[in-house]
């Protein structure tokens, strides 16, 4: 989950922070590509809803690779 993508620089200082965040009660979590997903009602679904976006995002990057030539 934690891996390096191919599409990443080469390793350097890496930080990590917290994925998600709350704001006036409801949740978010940011993405690697730098956008802010949500809301949502707590952290619990915030939670669920990383692992069904970086599905999403294999997928994607699975079905651009098979199209490739």
């Amino acid at each position: 989950m934690f891996g390096q993508r191919h599409i990443d620089h080469n390793p350097g200082t890496h930080y990590r922070s917290e994925r998600v965040s709350a704001v006036n009660g409801q949740y978010f979590f940011s993405t690697r590509e730098g956008t802010l997903e949500g809301p949502y009602f707590n952290r619990t679904d915030a939670e669920r809803e990383i692992a069904f976006y970086i599905r999403r995002m294999k997928q994607a990057n699975e079905i651009i690779e098979s199209r490739a030539f």
